[in-house]
């Protein structure tokens, strides 16, 4: 789109959870919902429009053994916008994909930059892999690098135990956190299992991702401290795969891997209606493919979060969180349109009329 040309959204934009316009206008990239004097060469777009929308546990540079060639990074990020997400969390990727920033037709991208791992208590390639009394030099490190996110691999399987087991003392997780903070970073951890959950919880930490440990012991502490999860629930999915995987070496894991994957949907739900704070992403990248957002609000749906909620998770409350912003005035022009209200059915999300980024119709 030209500097002097503007588009017109015209239909329901939904600026907000409760908050319903008619129309907007796009003036050199911007929001606005006056309708600018004069205006020529406009170009109009009909349907149902929302922010757009947020992954927020995606691996934009990722693959199954590593880092992946900048040509494979930038379709993993094309095909994330295509599905209607335009901003991104990055959960810790071994690639530097500053790249991304200069190009105003990918999506936004927040980092965490790479994940810090024990040693060998990772999948190879991905993390840096240390001992605990590294810990706090390696998440300031990577507080310098990231855009105000630290990640930790706060639990993997320990092979002499042969189950998920925590990968960090508390002492040493305690003081890596505060760290992060005191360099106005905030903190996520992956946590498959339980036995991580109350030492990182009252460690400080701001969001755990997967989350699938959570017991009706440990709900309250989350609660209470405000920490939020991002289930990742088409990540989940997979758990009897790599269980049946697992069986003959590690049967102890297995076990586990299959109860944490069955009460899936309760753990989400009874999170939810504790009032702890969920958010939508997808964990892709890896093994897992990109362009999954409007599957993983489905499965939100179908664990028990009201449609509503389940919306706000991938737009207006996941953009609060992340202090991005949605559909207000003079905010570039990054929205998502619809054939029909996705409020009615969450289903919608998963094929965009059009996609917006940057004022720009790309899709």
């Amino acid at each position: 789109m030209s500097d002097h040309s503007v588009l017109h959204v015209k239909g329901r934009v939904l600026a907000g959870p409760d908050e319903v316009r008619d129309g907007l206008w796009v003036v050199e990239g911007r929001i606005s919902y006056d309708r600018p004097v004069g205006a020529r060469d406009v170009r109009t777009v009909e349907g149902w429009a929302l922010p757009g929308l947020v992954d927020a546990h995606c691996h934009v540079g990722l693959g199954a053994h590593g880092p992946v060639d900048t040509d494979v990074a930038e379709k993993q990020a094309l095909t994330d916008r295509e599905a209607g997400a335009l901003l991104i969390r990055d959960a810790g990727s071994p690639s530097d994909t500053r790249w991304v920033d200069d190009r105003e037709d990918l999506p936004k991208i927040i980092r965490a930059g790479r994940h810090i791992a024990r040693t060998r208590r990772y999948i190879r390639g991905y993390a840096h892999e240390i001992e605990p009394e590294d810990l706090v030099a390696y998440v300031a490190r990577e507080a310098r690098r990231g855009d105000g996110w630290v990640k930790l691999v706060g639990d993997w399987i320990d092979r002499e135990v042969g189950d998920l087991a925590p990968s960090w003392p508390r002492e040493a997780a305690g003081a890596a956190i505060a760290e992060a903070h005191r360099l106005g970073a905030r903190v996520t951890a992956h946590c498959f299992a339980e036995n991580s959950l109350r030492d990182l919880v009252e460690s400080g930490i701001d969001c755990v991702e997967h989350a699938t440990g959570l017991t009706d012991e440990l709900i309250p502490l989350f609660a209470s401290r405000g920490v939020a999860i991002v289930p990742t629930l088409v990540n989940i999915a997979t758990f009897p795969d790599l269980a049946a995987g697992g069986e003959s070496k590690f049967p102890r894991w297995s076990a586990h891997m299959r109860r944490l994957h069955e009460r899936r949907y309760d753990t989400v739900r009874s999170a939810y209606d504790a009032g702890i704070p969920v958010f939508v992403g997808t964990d892709a990248g890896g093994t897992l493919p990109h362009g999954l957002v409007a599957a993983e609000v489905a499965e939100l749906v179908t664990a028990g979060i009201p449609p509503l909620a389940a919306l706000s998770a991938t737009t207006w409350g996941a953009r609060e969180w992340l202090g991005r912003p949605g559909l207000v005035e003079g905010a570039p022009a990054d929205l998502v349109v619809y054939e029909s209200d996705p409020r009615d059915d969450v289903r919608v999300l998963a094929a965009p009329r059009r996609v917006v980024l940057n004022g720009t119709v790309v899709s």
